[in-house]
């Protein structure tokens, strides 16, 4: 058996989540997309997959050997291209990462505009919350929102994000002003699982260089950017996101900024590739399209959250004795 198509066999069983499902979308029979998963585990000597009737997973071996097929098979693909004297047109499968908020509200419109330009090009997304190495695990794109650390990667800045805490105009008017970043303890937080769970830092202060811990003890922990903001909204407490997550009910009044002062510096949103990816049609022309569009879409989002002078929030009353 041909060890190329045997890998184009397992990365389709991986996309499609079964033996049956990569039967069916390469028109093999089950009997022969098995032959070729056994054929390249014999090849390398471990197991490749765990399988049960109805679903497989990869082994520890099999993650590396994935990502090192999904490489081979787009460098293949890329090369054929070429050598056919495609070279110019954009065409294939592009493949582009984000996490899940940034992917479904920002990029994912851009994405089937794209297409629509672009009848030859098909897009894979992967909303993922987790670091993705570009070049491991065979991506042409991804849109970061992050401090870019130095590599081999190449990006092109779209905007910038600011950390904010959030609350709603009801809950901020019936429980004590949050004036410093100490005040929070006063108050229920929601937090976002992996942004901070059991502490916030903040700027130092004038004269110091030590960054301020302020240490938060949620009542909700969510793992869901919309269901933090519905919480919030309806004023169940105070929560930290960044800006672009909760621009829209800000500009509704739904929700205000508390402790702009004491923000960190903005976070740099970036689209990057591998070095050399630029020059593969389907993905220079990916970034020549998004890069104009994301750029006003972040530009629009600042906008919409810019600290305004806001209405005086009335004082707290207290509570009326019955009778």
């Amino acid at each position: 058996m041909d060890r190329i198509d045997a890998m184009k066999v397992f990365v389709t069983a991986l996309d499609e989540g079964s033996l049956a499902g990569a039967s069916r979308k390469t028109g093999r029979s089950a009997a022969a997309v098995s032959r070729a998963i056994a054929f390249l585990e014999a090849h390398v000597g471990v197991p490749l997959l765990h399988r049960t009737t109805r679903s497989i997973k990869l082994s520890e071996a099999g993650e590396r050997y994935a990502m090192a097929c999904r490489k081979v098979l787009a460098d293949l693909e890329e090369a054929d291209r070429q050598a056919a004297g495609e070279k110019s047109v954009p065409r294939g499968t592009l493949t582009i990462t984000a996490t899940v908020y940034a992917g479904v509200e920002l990029l994912r419109p851009i994405v089937d505009a794209f297409m629509e330009q672009y009848p030859t090009v098909s897009v894979r997304m992967y909303l993922l919350e987790r670091p993705v190495n570009l070049i491991d695990e065979g991506m042409d794109l991804a849109l970061r929102i992050t401090h870019l650390p130095d590599s081999t990667l190449v990006a092109h800045r779209v905007g910038e994000v600011r950390r904010v805490i959030v609350a709603s105009p009801r809950y901020l008017a019936t429980h004590p002003r949050i004036d410093e970043p100490g005040d929070l303890s006063k108050h229920p937080v929601i937090a976002l699982q992996h942004s901070g769970v059991e502490s916030w830092t903040f700027p130092p202060l004038e004269g110091s260089s030590v960054p301020r811990v302020v240490p938060v003890a949620p009542r909700l922990i969510v793992n869901n950017v919309r269901a933090t903001i519905a919480s919030t909204v309806e004023g169940h407490g105070v929560t930290r996101l960044l800006s672009y997550h909760v621009a829209e009910e800000i500009k509704q009044g739904l929700l205000r900024i508390v402790l702009a002062d004491a923000e960190q510096a903005p976070i740099p949103v970036h689209v990057v590739a591998p070095y050399g990816r630029l020059s593969v049609p389907k993905v220079r022309a990916f970034v020549d399209f998004a890069l104009p569009r994301l750029r006003t879409q972040f530009a629009s989002l600042a906008r919409d959250v810019e600290t305004k002078p806001q209405a005086p929030i009335p004082p707290r009353r207290g509570r009326m004795s019955a009778g």
